[in-house]
């Protein structure tokens, strides 16, 4: 059936040629241009490094898949090599789908790259010249014509040290990333009523999105059938209509799972069972991993010194059961109304095509100079400079009493404290990513009912509410001290901005925070003598937070990192570790996680930790999100996840282990041992 197809659409465009096509038809012009390139100029002896064909096509035009579907040919290369010189199969990315009057095509519409693994003999002299030959022929088509292409390409390599430049190893590793990753479960598939029913280990809380089966095994389903994909528990269930004739046996697929992204699956025959309630099972699951996850967020260090500021609200409130209760739910709506609309931009960011996870406003260095003024403001508050009620709209901040300033001091604390994925929370995060849009509101809603439940508590338990402190001359002093983690606050956002953006971006955010203290004790000394300036002040921050902007530069520094012993998340270099039966910690931190810092300074730092992994001959890679990163962002889904820390454990020949979100020095020496 494809031959006559691929015969109908050729004869279409010599048809097309005879009626006088010119132009972008014309004999001898490409429309999908071919190159080959290696990912180092000189492999070593003994080792495989990665070849491609860069291929672009025109505007409007596409290249096909390994299995092109109903219409179209895959590429296929004949090789002329020297001696001790070998080529395996050619690795296709993860294709797209397009429908043409009913034909499904397997295709690439922007530009792609087939990669193929290029294996130099151990006996190869070192200088040896490899001159590589390949002859390619394609099909390329638009959705009304076809044309064969071909090219003779070649490479010149030299037997040598392997050696990757930074440029070559970066556009390898962009089109590793879109090569489909082997599931590393078996699937079972079940075939009644002319229906194919295919079952998919895939855990709940892992991200997936436009999900679609490809068949590397021919005939096992109709190409155009609709494929009807629902999530039940640890399993991804896909029904479509079995394909004429298909004999059964050993089933090879590429699973679609997001953007450029799927998995490269084995389905054998077997039950396949009807699926539960998945959609509510998973969101019921999850939604009791954010609440514990929120309540659990109360006690991590990134939130102390708001939850302070809240205290001293309570305290404040008294015995008066109204104003408490009313407070607590103003904090409450602060709280959980945050959340949502950090869930919902998170969701809209991600329908857009961009690969944002859970925290992405602080990768973003405006955010962080935003905060660090507003933790200089809050400190210089509660240190006594100023009040913040002179401010006129000023009222709304967190400083304020009353239900309104509870309410963004809810909001203050959930945009802060929500970046730090403790206990729970990481895969309750992780599963909103994929469920319909009610579920996932309903998760980040439930994520901020968790942070806000010790203030309804408290609101609701008169007993508890009267051990609290009653109002005070020791409550002025009191609010002195939480200046203190305030301020230490603003210096660890001062020290985030050079993280992210230099010395460069630590000058303008001091700089902008040193303006603001000026303004606000020109403000604290108007107050004293009785005069307004709120508007003044506020027009002021504005405009220091613009200038700040501004002046920050567009981008990070050039030096990267170095810590001893530990290199930077690779999955192409991850890989080759695990194919060499080398044991591999793994983790992913932010420079703005209070929490993954803890962790590292607790346990993943420490000298019997770096001791034992030496002893064990273990690898330490690590993956720095803190600016955005999609390759780490697409991993991070891939494992269930929506930010960090996350923690994995590749022992010899085994699949990762998850650790702990909170670890111990004994938790990671133990795994050596």
């Amino acid at each position: 059936m494809r031959i006559f197809h691929v015969l109908l659409m050729t004869f279409a465009f010599l048809f097309a040629c005879a009626a006088g096509a010119q132009g972008a038809f014309a004999p001898g012009v490409p429309h999908i241009r071919a190159a080959l390139v290696a990912e180092t100029a000189a492999p070593a002896p003994g080792r495989t490094a990665m070849i491609a064909f860069s291929m672009k096509p025109d505007d409007g035009w596409h290249g096909y898949w390994e299995n092109p579907g109903d219409a179209g040919v895959g590429m296929s290369v004949k090789w002329t090599l020297p001696k001790g010189v070998s080529i395996g199969a050619l690795r296709y990315p993860v294709p797209e789908t397009l429908l043409i009057s009913g034909l499904m095509n397997h295709v690439y519409e922007g530009p792609y790259a087939v990669l193929a693994p290029l294996t130099v003999a151990a006996d190869v002299p070192v200088g040896t010249a490899l001159p590589i030959r390949g002859k390619a022929e394609w099909l390329a088509c638009t959705d009304k014509v076809c044309v064969p292409e071909s090219a003779e390409l070649a490479l010149n390599l030299t037997a040598g040290d392997g050696a990757v430049t930074a440029e070559d190893a970066s556009r390898f590793d962009a089109w590793r990333a879109r090569l489909p990753r082997p599931l590393g479960s078996e699937a079972r598939y079940a075939i009644s009523g002319g229906r194919f029913r295919l079952s998919v280990p895939f855990p709940a809380e892992a991200a997936a999105s436009d999900i679609h089966l490809f068949p590397l095994t021919e005939g096992a389903v109709r190409y155009a059938a609709e494929q009807k994909v629902r999530r039940d528990g640890d399993r991804l269930l896909l029904e479509s209509e079995a394909g004429e004739g298909f004999r059964g046996g050993t089933v090879r697929a590429v699973l679609r799972t997001g953007d450029h992204s799927g998995f490269l699956l084995t389905a054998r025959p077997g039950e396949v069972a009807e699926a539960r309630s998945g959609v509510l099972r998973t969101t019921l699951i999850a939604l009791g991993g954010a609440l514990l996850g929120g309540l659990l967020l109360n006690i991590m260090p990134c939130v102390f010194p708001i939850l302070a500021l809240k205290a001293l609200k309570l305290a404040r409130a008294g015995g008066d059961e109204r104003t408490a209760r009313r407070e607590a739910l103003a904090y409450a709506a602060g709280v959980v109304l945050t959340c949502l609309l950090l869930g919902g931009v998170l969701l809209a960011l991600r329908a857009a095509g961009s690969a944002a996870g859970w925290a992405f406003q602080l990768q973003d260095p405006r955010v962080i100079l935003l905060l660090l003024l507003l933790a200089t403001a809050i400190a210089l508050n509660l240190a006594g400079l100023f009040q913040l009620g002179a401010f006129g709209g000023g009222e709304r901040l967190a400083g304020k009493s009353g239900a309104s300033g509870a309410f963004w001091t809810g909001a203050l604390v959930a945009f802060v404290a929500t970046p730090c994925t403790g206990p729970f929370m990481g895969a309750a995060m992780g599963a909103a990513l994929v469920l319909p849009l009610p579920a996932a509101l309903a998760l980040f809603a439930g994520l901020g009912i968790g942070l806000a439940a010790p203030f309804l508590l408290l609101a609701w338990s008169p007993a508890l509410r009267r051990r609290l402190p009653r109002p005070g001359g020791w409550m002025e002093t009191f609010q002195k001290i939480l200046s203190v983690p305030m301020f230490l606050t603003a210096l660890g956002l001062a020290w985030l901005l050079g993280q992210q953006r230099g010395v460069g971006a630590i000058t303008a955010g001091v700089g902008a925070a040193l303006g603001l203290g000026l303004l606000l004790w020109w403000l604290g000394a108007r107050q004293q003598r009785g005069r307004r300036g709120g508007m003044i002040a506020a027009a002021g921050a504005a405009l220091l937070l613009g200038a700040g902007v501004m002046l920050l530069p567009a981008h990070a520094p050039a030096a990267a990192k170095a810590e001893s012993g530990v290199i930077p998340f690779d999955e192409a270099r991850l890989a080759a570790l695990r194919a060499q039966g080398k044991p591999v910690f793994l983790y992913f931190t932010a420079d703005w996680c209070l929490t993954c810092k803890a962790n590292e300074a607790a346990a993943i730092d420490r000298v019997e930790t770096r001791d034992a992994f030496a002893k064990g001959g273990v690898t330490v890679m690590v993956g720095d999100w803190t600016s955005a990163d999609p390759a780490i962002t697409r991993f991070l889904e891939a494992k269930g996840r929506s930010g960090v820390p996350l923690y994995l454990w590749y022992a010899p020949g085994k699949e990762a282990q998850v650790l702990p979100q909170i670890l111990t020095p004994a938790t990671l020496t133990a795994l050596v041992r």
